[in-house]
């Protein structure tokens, strides 16, 4: 199919009031009515998912929105990485397409490590081209038996006298197979959890790694198992300090999970568009959908859901930025972030739901837009943390309390 038509001319296209919030100035306002104007403009064919991701890259890259991924030491757009930037651009993506959101997601998220740890050189070979689209960046820290319990990694990263040789899998892998780079996370000392792991940049073209195991979805997402069969990579492959590659990659999911809230914030809002606008020309006895009470009210409760949501993840992003500007994380923030993922996902889940209860049986009908985001936000309540395990975050943040 291609990328989502725009909503009716009566639903609520890409919101801007909530812009006014105190969580935003007025750069980001500025971001926000310029990227809105250019991705009404944008028409990917997206009947094959890594063509039409590899197509959003270029796009993206091109127009200048891949610089918000990377510092401006490094041909970014702003000094350093900007948790509302990202939450604004994701949204707004997301809420045009779902699949150039992903594409845009991962190319912060696949170089967000060497952005942190990365040493000058790394920085100068990957960074510049992530933002102009030139590679296409993955994130690998899954694996078959390792998901939410990172810690039980198994792919195994050994010295050499020349570098390092990597033998395991990863799996789940975003851009697995189209990815020109890899942020690979390996178990450096197998005796000591998630204290053993490091990070390493292992190129596609790599000897001995296999990507062509591609994982097929219910919403179409480049996704592939990566086999490593002793991968020789340098020495000049390693991220960061040895046996510190836990910490780089909670730390890079701690920037952008905020705006995996953001994305399905997004998706929520292009649902209520799409929802107000059936409701407002549905014929049904003699009247609209809209005239109904029953309507009036699940119209009411999808918008109250998409607040809640919207609020917790400004104020995340917000917390973050603030949080780095002072040079220091705190457990807050942290929480924070827990709760906005949590409860826009899940938000979402619900509010794109009674959408497509909504619109009846066109609802189901495969090409719907309605169809279309009930498979695309499902997968956002499992990836880059589950929805339990924000809970158990939640729950020991409180009890530390």
């Amino acid at each position: 199919m291609v990328a989502f038509e725009h909503p009716h001319p009566h639903g609520t296209l890409a919101p801007t009031a909530h812009l006014e919030l105190p969580f935003f100035d007025d750069a980001h306002r500025a971001l926000a009515n310029g990227l809105v104007a250019w991705a009404r403009e944008q028409h990917v064919d997206e009947s094959d998912d890594r063509a039409a991701c590899k197509a959003w890259v270029q796009r993206l890259g091109a127009a200048g929105w891949l610089r918000y991924c990377v510092p401006e030491a490094h041909g970014g757009a702003l000094p350093a990485l900007d948790s509302r930037a990202l939450v604004i651009l994701r949204e707004t993506l997301a809420f045009h397409s779902p699949l150039a959101d992903f594409a845009f997601a991962m190319q912060g998220l696949g170089s967000g490590a060497i952005t942190l740890g990365g040493t000058p050189a790394q920085q100068s070979r990957y960074l510049r081209a992530v933002a102009t689209g030139e590679k296409i960046a993955a994130f690998a820290l899954s694996e078959p038996e390792a998901g939410s319990d990172v810690a039980a990694m198994a792919l195994r990263a050994t010295p050499t006298a020349n570098g390092w040789q990597l033998n395991g899998q990863k799996t789940w892998i975003s851009n697995g197979g189209m990815a020109d780079f890899y942020v690979v996370f390996a178990k450096t000392d197998p005796d000591a959890g998630a204290r053993g792991i490091s990070a390493f940049i292992v190129d596609a073209d790599a000897p001995s790694l296999d990507a062509s195991a591609h994982i097929q979805v219910m919403a179409p997402h480049p996704l592939a198992t990566l086999t490593f069969s002793g991968c020789s990579i340098g020495q000049d492959a390693l991220v960061g300090p040895v046996n510190g590659g836990f910490k780089l990659a909670m730390q890079t999911l701690d920037i952008f999970r905020a705006s995996v809230a953001a994305a399905a914030l997004g998706m929520a809002r292009r649902a209520f568009a799409e929802a107000v606008a059936h409701a407002k020309t549905r014929k049904m006895f003699g009247q609209t959908l809209a005239d109904f009470q029953l309507t009036q009210a699940k119209l009411g409760e999808m918008g109250a859901l998409i607040d809640a949501a919207a609020l917790l993840t400004y104020r995340a992003a917000w917390m973050r930025d603030r949080s780095a500007s002072s040079g220091a994380g705190t457990p807050a923030y942290t929480a924070a972030a827990a709760s906005a993922k949590l409860t826009a996902t899940e938000n979402a889940q619900k509010v794109i739901d009674m959408a497509l209860q909504m619109f009846g049986g066109r609802g189901v009908q495969v090409g719907n837009v309605i169809e279309h985001l009930y498979r695309d936000i499902r997968s956002l309540r499992i990836y880059e943390g589950a929805s339990e395990v924000q809970l158990l975050i939640l729950g020991k943040h409180a009890l530390k309390a």
